[in-house]
């Protein structure tokens, strides 16, 4: 482990890089202490698309504008029997 503070960090911030892919290096300001640590980057693997057949439920599925005006209505109904 390597301990320096942020001045020397700032310095030779390189050299502090390639240091950190073999061993921990510490950073310190003032009473804090940072530890920077290297971690490989991983390849991710975008998932692939699906795209699904439509069933039952889809069919029998209302638009957002359909499902407004029936609340609407039910909102009427609520306050005119009231």
């Amino acid at each position: 482990m390597t301990v320096v503070n942020t001045k020397e960090f700032n310095t030779h911030l390189d050299r502090y890089f390639d240091i950190a892919e073999s061993e921990d290096i510490v950073i310190t300001r003032g009473r804090n202490m940072f530890h920077l640590i290297c971690q490989p980057v991983e390849k991710t693997r975008q998932p692939e698309q699906v795209i699904l057949e439509p069933d039952d439920n889809l069919r029998s599925a209302i638009t957002f504008d359909v499902l407004l005006e029936r609340t609407y209505e039910d909102i009427h109904q609520m306050f005119a029997t009231k």
